[in-house]
C-alpha cells in the first residue's frame, strides 16, 4: 500500500534498476520466467515481489488454511526469501523515494510500518544481517527507540 502511493515516481525511465542506492543492486529471479537473476526495472521488480508473495500465500500447500495440515518442510526457507524480498522493497522506497513519501506526509506511515517489520524479522531472525545493510543505520535507530 505505501509503494502504491509512490508509483508515479516510480516508473522504468525514473528507476531503471532495482536498487537501494548506489551500493545494492537487486536482480528478479523466480522458478519460472526468470531462472537466471534479470536485470529488471524498479516497478518490475517490485509487481513480481507482489505477485510472488500472493501467489505463495494463496498456495495451500505453502500456507494451509486447515486446521491440522503441516506447514512444509521449506516453510522457513519461504518465508525467509519473503521477507528478505520485501526488505528489498523498502529499501528502494526509503534510499530513492523518501523525500516523495515526506512530501506526500507519509514518513509516519513508511516509518511505524518498517519498524513492526524489523521487529519481526529480528525476532524470528528471518533476513540474513548481511542483507539489511543497505537500511542498517536506520534499523539500528527504529531498534534504539523500540529500547526507549
Amino acid at each position: 500500500m505505501l509503494y502504491g502511493t509512490i508509483t508515479e515516481f516510480c516508473t522504468p525511465q525514473d528507476c531503471p534498476v532495482m536498487s537501494a542506492g548506489s551500493k545494492y543492486e537487486y536482480h528478479w529471479k523466480d522458478d519460472h520466467h526468470f531462472k537466471k537473476p534479470a536485470r529488471v526495472s524498479a516497478p518490475v521488480y517490485v509487481d513480481h515481489v507482489m505477485a510472488w508473495v500472493q501467489s505463495l500465500l494463496d498456495d495451500e500447500a505453502i500456507f494451509p488454511s486447515k486446521i491440522g495440515i503441516n506447514f512444509p518442510v521449506n516453510f522457513q526457507s519461504v518465508v525467509n526469501d519473503i521477507f528478505r524480498r520485501l526488505f528489498r522493497v523498502y529499501a528502494h522506497i526509503y534510499t530513492t523515494h523518501f523525500s516523495e513519501v515526506a512530501s506526500l506526509g507519509e514518513e509516519a506511515h513508511l516509518n511505524t510500518s518498517f519498524k513492526h517489520f524489523i521487529l519481526l524479522v529480528k525476532e524470528f531472525n528471518l533476513i540474513e544481517s548481511k542483507e539489511l545493510v543497505p537500511l542498517a543505520d536506520l534499523i539500528d535507530m527504529l531498534l534504539a527507540q523500540s529500547k526507549n
